[in-house]
Protein backbone atom coordinates (compact mmCIF):
# COMPACT_ATOMS: atom_id res chain seq x y z
CA UNK A 1 0.00 0.00 0.00
CA UNK A 2 1.66 3.57 -0.97
CA UNK A 3 2.55 6.04 2.11
CA UNK A 4 0.10 8.35 2.57
CA UNK A 5 1.25 11.80 1.63
CA UNK A 6 0.02 12.92 5.51
CA UNK A 7 2.93 10.72 6.64
CA UNK A 8 5.70 14.06 6.48
CA UNK A 9 3.17 15.80 8.73
CA UNK A 10 2.31 13.56 11.51
CA UNK A 11 4.38 14.31 14.89
CA UNK A 12 6.77 11.65 15.86
CA UNK A 13 6.99 11.17 19.61
CA UNK A 14 9.38 11.77 21.92
CA UNK A 15 11.89 8.56 22.44
CA UNK A 16 9.70 6.35 24.81
CA UNK A 17 10.81 4.97 28.01
CA UNK A 18 12.63 1.68 27.29
CA UNK A 19 10.69 -1.74 28.50
CA UNK A 20 12.71 -4.53 30.61
CA UNK A 21 14.49 -6.40 28.10
CA UNK A 22 13.66 -10.39 28.17
CA UNK A 23 16.22 -12.23 29.67
CA UNK A 24 14.96 -15.09 27.18
CA UNK A 25 15.02 -12.99 24.56
CA UNK A 26 18.89 -13.47 22.92
CA UNK A 27 18.19 -12.34 19.53
CA UNK A 28 20.76 -9.89 18.28
CA UNK A 29 19.95 -6.72 17.31
CA UNK A 30 20.75 -5.04 13.86
CA UNK A 31 21.42 -0.92 13.40
CA UNK A 32 20.31 0.24 9.65
CA UNK A 33 21.57 3.07 7.63
CA UNK A 34 19.86 4.98 5.43
CA UNK A 35 22.99 6.43 3.27
CA UNK A 36 22.33 9.74 1.66
CA UNK A 37 19.13 10.71 2.31
CA UNK A 38 18.85 11.87 -1.34
CA UNK A 39 19.12 9.08 -2.27
CA UNK A 40 17.23 5.19 -2.84
CA UNK A 41 18.37 4.57 0.63
CA UNK A 42 15.35 5.52 2.78
CA UNK A 43 12.95 3.49 -0.07
CA UNK A 44 15.33 0.67 0.14
CA UNK A 45 15.69 0.38 3.95
CA UNK A 46 11.47 1.60 4.22
CA UNK A 47 10.90 -1.63 1.98
CA UNK A 48 13.05 -4.20 3.16
CA UNK A 49 11.84 -3.44 6.67
CA UNK A 50 8.44 -4.27 5.50
CA UNK A 51 8.95 -7.39 3.35
CA UNK A 52 12.47 -8.98 5.88
CA UNK A 53 11.68 -12.14 7.75
CA UNK A 54 14.45 -11.07 10.07
CA UNK A 55 12.53 -9.50 12.63
CA UNK A 56 11.43 -13.01 13.56
CA UNK A 57 15.54 -13.48 14.03
CA UNK A 58 16.67 -10.11 15.45
CA UNK A 59 15.33 -6.78 16.77
CA UNK A 60 15.79 -4.16 13.86
CA UNK A 61 16.42 -0.44 13.99
CA UNK A 62 17.04 2.61 12.04
CA UNK A 63 19.56 4.98 12.55
CA UNK A 64 17.88 8.69 11.18
CA UNK A 65 16.19 11.86 12.52
CA UNK A 66 12.99 10.52 12.85
CA UNK A 67 10.98 13.62 11.60
CA UNK A 68 13.55 14.01 8.84
CA UNK A 69 13.14 10.61 7.68
CA UNK A 70 9.46 10.59 7.86
CA UNK A 71 9.17 13.42 6.09
CA UNK A 72 11.44 12.25 3.41
CA UNK A 73 9.65 8.66 2.67
CA UNK A 74 6.09 10.96 3.24
CA UNK A 75 7.11 12.63 -0.40
CA UNK A 76 8.24 9.16 -2.35
CA UNK A 77 6.11 7.13 -4.29
CA UNK A 78 5.29 2.94 -3.70
CA UNK A 79 6.31 3.01 -0.31
CA UNK A 80 4.21 0.69 2.42
CA UNK A 81 2.77 2.84 5.41
CA UNK A 82 5.04 2.22 8.37
CA UNK A 83 4.73 4.37 11.66
CA UNK A 84 7.41 5.82 13.02
CA UNK A 85 8.18 5.55 16.42
CA UNK A 86 11.43 6.94 17.72
CA UNK A 87 13.35 4.45 20.57
CA UNK A 88 16.80 5.36 22.29
CA UNK A 89 19.66 2.72 21.49
CA UNK A 90 19.18 0.80 25.15
CA UNK A 91 15.55 0.02 24.44
CA UNK A 92 15.09 -3.72 23.54
CA UNK A 93 11.62 -4.13 22.53
CA UNK A 94 10.85 -6.38 19.25
CA UNK A 95 10.72 -5.46 15.76
CA UNK A 96 7.83 -5.56 13.51
CA UNK A 97 7.32 -5.20 9.67
CA UNK A 98 4.48 -2.23 10.30
CA UNK A 99 6.56 -0.10 12.66
CA UNK A 100 9.92 1.86 11.75
CA UNK A 101 11.88 1.82 15.34
CA UNK A 102 14.17 4.70 14.30
CA UNK A 103 17.19 5.80 16.82
CA UNK A 104 18.04 9.39 16.82
CA UNK A 105 21.00 10.36 14.72
CA UNK A 106 23.08 13.10 16.88
CA UNK A 107 22.51 16.05 14.50
CA UNK A 108 19.21 16.60 15.20
CA UNK A 109 17.95 16.90 11.85
CA UNK A 110 19.18 15.06 8.75
CA UNK A 111 22.14 16.90 7.71
CA UNK A 112 21.97 19.53 10.60
CA UNK A 113 18.67 22.26 9.16
CA UNK A 114 14.97 21.60 9.11
CA UNK A 115 13.19 18.40 8.41
CA UNK A 116 11.54 19.25 5.23
CA UNK A 117 14.46 22.10 3.70
CA UNK A 118 17.84 20.50 4.51
CA UNK A 119 17.94 17.69 1.72
CA UNK A 120 16.42 17.68 -1.87
CA UNK A 121 15.78 14.59 -3.81
CA UNK A 122 18.37 13.53 -6.08
CA UNK A 123 20.76 15.92 -5.38
CA UNK A 124 24.44 15.55 -4.59
CA UNK A 125 24.64 18.20 -1.46
CA UNK A 126 26.23 18.51 1.81
CA UNK A 127 23.65 17.99 4.17
CA UNK A 128 22.96 14.48 2.51
CA UNK A 129 26.87 13.93 3.00
CA UNK A 130 26.34 15.43 6.43
CA UNK A 131 23.60 12.92 7.42
CA UNK A 132 25.02 9.54 6.25
CA UNK A 133 27.96 10.62 8.28
CA UNK A 134 26.03 11.52 11.58
CA UNK A 135 23.84 8.27 11.25
CA UNK A 136 26.64 5.93 11.03
CA UNK A 137 28.92 7.70 13.73
CA UNK A 138 25.30 7.02 15.42
CA UNK A 139 25.73 3.81 14.67
CA UNK A 140 28.96 2.64 15.01
CA UNK A 141 28.34 4.42 18.66
CA UNK A 142 24.98 2.40 19.20
CA UNK A 143 27.55 -1.01 18.42
CA UNK A 144 30.68 0.28 20.57
CA UNK A 145 28.03 0.81 23.71
CA UNK A 146 26.94 -2.99 23.40
CA UNK A 147 23.50 -2.16 22.24
CA UNK A 148 23.53 -3.24 18.55
CA UNK A 149 25.44 -6.55 17.14
CA UNK A 150 25.93 -5.45 14.01
CA UNK A 151 25.41 -2.31 11.42
CA UNK A 152 23.92 -2.54 8.08
CA UNK A 153 24.56 0.57 5.94
CA UNK A 154 22.82 1.97 2.71
CA UNK A 155 24.44 3.47 0.08
CA UNK A 156 25.97 7.08 0.13
CA UNK A 157 27.30 9.24 -1.94
CA UNK A 158 31.84 10.13 -2.22
CA UNK A 159 30.79 13.47 -3.84
CA UNK A 160 28.46 14.58 -0.94
CA UNK A 161 30.44 13.26 1.11
CA UNK A 162 33.37 15.93 0.27
CA UNK A 163 31.14 18.49 0.30
CA UNK A 164 30.37 18.02 3.67
CA UNK A 165 34.19 18.11 4.44
CA UNK A 166 34.94 14.11 4.50
CA UNK A 167 37.75 13.35 3.12
CA UNK A 168 37.47 9.55 3.44
CA UNK A 169 36.37 8.12 0.03
CA UNK A 170 33.76 5.87 1.59
CA UNK A 171 32.54 3.57 4.18
CA UNK A 172 35.21 1.24 4.02
CA UNK A 173 37.15 3.87 5.37
CA UNK A 174 35.04 5.93 7.67
CA UNK A 175 34.77 2.52 10.07
CA UNK A 176 38.15 1.86 9.30
CA UNK A 177 38.95 5.30 11.24
CA UNK A 178 36.18 4.86 13.42
CA UNK A 179 38.19 1.82 14.79
CA UNK A 180 41.41 3.46 14.82
CA UNK A 181 42.85 1.30 12.41
CA UNK A 182 44.47 3.03 8.68
CA UNK A 183 42.80 2.72 5.57
CA UNK A 184 44.23 -0.17 4.32
CA UNK A 185 43.56 -2.19 7.63
CA UNK A 186 40.30 -2.59 5.87
CA UNK A 187 38.83 -4.64 2.82
CA UNK A 188 36.23 -4.42 0.81
CA UNK A 189 33.98 -7.94 -0.52
CA UNK A 190 31.43 -8.51 -2.67
CA UNK A 191 29.41 -11.07 -1.17
CA UNK A 192 26.78 -12.78 -3.86
CA UNK A 193 24.66 -15.20 -2.39
CA UNK A 194 23.04 -18.31 -3.93
CA UNK A 195 19.58 -18.05 -2.65
CA UNK A 196 18.74 -19.83 0.62
CA UNK A 197 20.98 -21.52 2.54
CA UNK A 198 24.71 -21.32 2.95
CA UNK A 199 26.35 -21.24 -0.46
CA UNK A 200 27.61 -17.85 -2.22
CA UNK A 201 30.34 -16.56 -3.57
CA UNK A 202 32.77 -13.77 -2.08
CA UNK A 203 34.87 -11.36 -3.84
CA UNK A 204 37.84 -9.26 -1.98
CA UNK A 205 39.24 -6.62 -3.23
CA UNK A 206 43.44 -6.64 -2.51
CA UNK A 207 42.39 -2.10 -2.88
CA UNK A 208 39.99 -0.04 -1.71
CA UNK A 209 38.43 3.18 -3.53
CA UNK A 210 41.19 5.21 -5.50
CA UNK A 211 42.41 5.52 -9.06
CA UNK A 212 43.49 2.61 -11.06
CA UNK A 213 47.38 4.29 -11.60
CA UNK A 214 46.88 4.64 -7.37
CA UNK A 215 46.02 1.61 -6.99
CA UNK A 216 48.42 -0.32 -8.83
CA UNK A 217 51.03 1.70 -7.66
CA UNK A 218 49.97 0.52 -3.98
CA UNK A 219 49.54 -3.09 -5.07
CA UNK A 220 51.94 -5.28 -3.02
CA UNK A 221 52.09 -8.91 -2.55
CA UNK A 222 51.56 -8.37 1.23
CA UNK A 223 48.55 -6.73 0.40
CA UNK A 224 47.04 -9.40 -1.64
CA UNK A 225 48.27 -11.87 0.99
CA UNK A 226 46.38 -9.55 3.74
CA UNK A 227 43.22 -9.58 1.47
CA UNK A 228 43.36 -13.32 0.64
CA UNK A 229 43.51 -13.97 5.02
CA UNK A 230 40.31 -12.18 5.59
CA UNK A 231 38.84 -13.55 2.80
CA UNK A 232 39.68 -16.50 4.35
CA UNK A 233 38.56 -15.81 7.71
CA UNK A 234 35.00 -14.97 7.15
CA UNK A 235 34.11 -17.46 4.52
CA UNK A 236 33.49 -20.15 6.54
CA UNK A 237 31.03 -18.11 8.37
CA UNK A 238 28.98 -17.52 5.30
CA UNK A 239 29.79 -21.30 3.56
CA UNK A 240 29.85 -23.00 7.07
CA UNK A 241 32.81 -25.20 5.46
CA UNK A 242 36.58 -24.31 4.60
CA UNK A 243 36.50 -21.92 1.39
CA UNK A 244 37.97 -22.89 -1.99
CA UNK A 245 40.22 -19.24 -2.93
CA UNK A 246 41.41 -18.18 -6.09
CA UNK A 247 43.69 -14.72 -6.93
CA UNK A 248 43.25 -13.50 -10.15
CA UNK A 249 46.05 -12.38 -12.21
CA UNK A 250 46.40 -8.61 -12.77
CA UNK A 251 47.48 -8.24 -16.18
CA UNK A 252 45.74 -10.31 -19.95
CA UNK A 253 46.10 -13.57 -20.10
CA UNK A 254 48.11 -13.66 -16.72
CA UNK A 255 50.77 -11.75 -18.42
CA UNK A 256 51.61 -14.55 -20.68
CA UNK A 257 55.02 -15.47 -19.25
CA UNK A 258 55.67 -11.71 -18.71
CA UNK A 259 55.43 -10.79 -22.41
CA UNK A 260 52.68 -8.79 -20.84
CA UNK A 261 54.20 -7.61 -17.63
CA UNK A 262 55.59 -9.07 -14.48
CA UNK A 263 53.50 -8.59 -11.94
CA UNK A 264 52.50 -12.06 -11.56
CA UNK A 265 55.62 -13.40 -10.69
CA UNK A 266 56.86 -10.47 -8.43
CA UNK A 267 53.81 -9.75 -6.91
CA UNK A 268 50.63 -12.34 -7.17
CA UNK A 269 52.65 -15.63 -6.74
CA UNK A 270 54.42 -14.68 -3.91
CA UNK A 271 51.12 -13.90 -1.71
CA UNK A 272 49.67 -16.82 -3.50
CA UNK A 273 52.48 -19.51 -1.73
CA UNK A 274 52.20 -17.49 1.70
CA UNK A 275 48.67 -17.86 1.57
CA UNK A 276 48.97 -21.65 0.40
CA UNK A 277 51.89 -21.99 3.67
CA UNK A 278 49.34 -21.57 6.18
CA UNK A 279 46.93 -24.07 5.12
CA UNK A 280 44.14 -22.69 2.50
CA UNK A 281 43.01 -24.03 -0.57
CA UNK A 282 44.32 -21.99 -2.76
CA UNK A 283 44.64 -21.54 -6.51
CA UNK A 284 46.53 -18.77 -8.68
CA UNK A 285 47.82 -16.53 -10.25
CA UNK A 286 44.40 -17.13 -12.60
CA UNK A 287 43.49 -14.73 -15.78
CA UNK A 288 40.55 -13.20 -14.60
CA UNK A 289 38.61 -13.46 -18.08
CA UNK A 290 38.18 -16.92 -17.22
CA UNK A 291 38.49 -16.99 -13.46
CA UNK A 292 34.95 -15.04 -12.94
CA UNK A 293 33.34 -17.99 -15.13
CA UNK A 294 34.90 -20.86 -13.19
CA UNK A 295 33.68 -18.93 -9.82
CA UNK A 296 30.39 -18.61 -10.82
CA UNK A 297 29.94 -22.77 -11.88
CA UNK A 298 31.15 -23.13 -8.41
CA UNK A 299 34.46 -23.90 -8.90
CA UNK A 300 35.56 -21.10 -6.05
CA UNK A 301 34.16 -20.07 -3.18
CA UNK A 302 36.42 -17.06 -3.16
CA UNK A 303 38.25 -15.07 -5.52
CA UNK A 304 41.12 -11.94 -4.38
CA UNK A 305 40.68 -9.71 -6.94
CA UNK A 306 43.55 -6.31 -7.52
CA UNK A 307 41.63 -4.19 -8.05
CA UNK A 308 37.92 -2.60 -7.61
CA UNK A 309 35.93 -2.98 -10.80
CA UNK A 310 38.33 -6.26 -11.69
CA UNK A 311 35.75 -7.28 -8.85
CA UNK A 312 33.13 -5.40 -9.09
CA UNK A 313 31.83 -5.44 -12.79
CA UNK A 314 31.50 -9.74 -12.70
CA UNK A 315 29.47 -9.29 -9.38
CA UNK A 316 27.26 -7.12 -10.33
CA UNK A 317 26.80 -9.05 -13.58
CA UNK A 318 26.14 -11.79 -11.91
CA UNK A 319 23.50 -10.34 -9.07
CA UNK A 320 23.68 -6.46 -9.01
CA UNK A 321 20.29 -6.65 -6.86
CA UNK A 322 21.28 -9.91 -4.82
CA UNK A 323 24.87 -8.70 -4.40
CA UNK A 324 26.47 -7.37 -0.71
CA UNK A 325 29.16 -5.58 0.46
CA UNK A 326 30.99 -6.58 3.65
CA UNK A 327 33.88 -4.91 4.97
CA UNK A 328 36.34 -7.04 6.20
CA UNK A 329 39.72 -6.70 9.03
CA UNK A 330 36.74 -4.34 11.26
CA UNK A 331 36.13 -5.68 15.06
CA UNK A 332 32.40 -5.37 14.50
CA UNK A 333 30.49 -6.78 11.57
CA UNK A 334 29.27 -4.57 8.84
CA UNK A 335 27.27 -5.30 5.87
CA UNK A 336 25.78 -3.13 3.20
CA UNK A 337 23.79 -2.69 0.04
CA UNK A 338 26.46 -3.07 -3.14
CA UNK A 339 24.01 -0.62 -5.39
CA UNK A 340 24.60 3.40 -5.38
CA UNK A 341 22.41 6.28 -4.42
CA UNK A 342 20.77 5.89 -7.79
CA UNK A 343 19.75 9.67 -7.81
CA UNK A 344 17.95 9.46 -11.33
CA UNK A 345 14.97 6.94 -10.09
CA UNK A 346 14.46 8.31 -6.27
CA UNK A 347 11.03 8.57 -5.29
CA UNK A 348 9.94 7.27 -8.65
CA UNK A 349 8.84 3.62 -6.99
CA UNK A 350 11.60 2.04 -9.02
CA UNK A 351 13.91 1.27 -5.59
CA UNK A 352 14.81 -2.49 -5.55
CA UNK A 353 15.01 -3.87 -1.54
CA UNK A 354 16.94 -7.24 -2.92
CA UNK A 355 20.96 -6.11 -1.97
CA UNK A 356 19.17 -4.51 1.47
CA UNK A 357 17.28 -7.97 2.45
CA UNK A 358 20.41 -9.73 1.20
CA UNK A 359 23.16 -7.51 3.36
CA UNK A 360 20.30 -7.68 6.58
CA UNK A 361 20.48 -11.49 5.75
CA UNK A 362 24.14 -11.43 6.01
CA UNK A 363 25.12 -9.68 9.18
CA UNK A 364 22.59 -12.26 10.78
CA UNK A 365 24.93 -14.82 9.80
CA UNK A 366 28.47 -13.50 10.88
CA UNK A 367 26.64 -12.55 14.02
CA UNK A 368 25.19 -15.88 14.35
CA UNK A 369 28.27 -17.54 13.22
CA UNK A 370 30.47 -15.75 15.85
CA UNK A 371 32.32 -13.53 13.40
CA UNK A 372 34.82 -11.73 13.76
CA UNK A 373 36.19 -14.18 16.27
CA UNK A 374 38.27 -11.27 18.22
CA UNK A 375 36.29 -8.10 19.34
CA UNK A 376 38.06 -5.32 21.32
CA UNK A 377 36.75 -3.74 24.61
CA UNK A 378 33.75 -1.81 23.29
CA UNK A 379 35.67 1.62 24.36
CA UNK A 380 38.01 1.29 21.63
CA UNK A 381 35.85 0.58 18.40
CA UNK A 382 35.01 4.35 18.01
CA UNK A 383 35.09 7.49 20.33
CA UNK A 384 31.76 8.66 18.88
CA UNK A 385 29.09 9.80 21.84
CA UNK A 386 26.23 6.93 22.51
CA UNK A 387 22.84 7.82 20.79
Amino acid sequence: MPTSPALADRPVPDAAPSPPRDPADERPTLVVTCGDPSGIGPEVVALAWARTAAHARARLRVVADPAALAAVLGRRRGLPRLAITAVTAADMRASRPDELLVIQSPTGAQGGASADSSVVDGTISAAGGAAAMAALDAAIATVRIGHADAIVTGPLHKEALRAAGCDAPGHTELLARACGLADDAASMMLWLPTGSGPGGLGVVHATLHESLRTALDRLSAEGIAAAGRRLADVLPALLGRRPRIAVAALNPHGGEGGLFGDDERRLVAPAVEALATTGLEVSGPLPADTLFLRASRGEFDGVVALHHDQGHIPVKLLGMHRAVNVTLGLPLVRTSVAHGTAFDIVGRGQADPASMLAAIDAALRLVDAGWPARRPAAATVASAPAP
